[in-house]
């Protein structure tokens, strides 16, 4: 496991500090576990697999691919996730208003909105379609 902690890292191409801090650890522990002085337990690996995205398969025995396959979805909800934790960002307020003001919606209404949106999205689409 040492060589996948290591290759993993690499690939990130982050520091062992920047490493274990991600997953709430000391940089020494982390260091052991790279160098094979210790082993990580079950919660460090399960930390590490939710924190970077990583197969806990290919991380535990080397099969498979090293970062877990995930959808364009996933993405953009682990993405909206972190950029609602910045307090400070005019775009995370503006987000969470909208939220909010949505949830505040009556059925009907949200299903008038839900209807733009859609055709929003074609209409964004047949515009690129155009424009290339």
């Amino acid at each position: 496991m040492k060589e996948r902690l290591r290759l993993l890292r690499k690939s990130l191409d982050i520091t062992q500090q920047e490493f274990a801090d991600r997953i709430g650890i000391k940089r020494n522990s982390y260091a052991n576990y790279e160098t094979g002085r210790n082993t990580p337990i079950d919660a460090i690996i399960l930390s590490i697999c939710r924190e970077f995205g990583v197969n806990e398969t290919w991380l535990r025995t080397g099969e498979g691919e090293m970062f877990e396959e995930i959808t364009e979805q996933e993405k953009l909800m682990k993405y909206a996730g972190l950029l609602l934790k910045d307090k400070d960002s005019a775009v995370a307020n503006a987000i969470q208003a909208l939220i909010v003001t949505y949830e505040q919606l009556d059925d009907t209404s949200k299903s008038v909105l839900e209807k733009i949106a859609l055709q929003y999205v074609e209409n964004l689409k047949k515009s690129q379609q155009t424009d290339s």
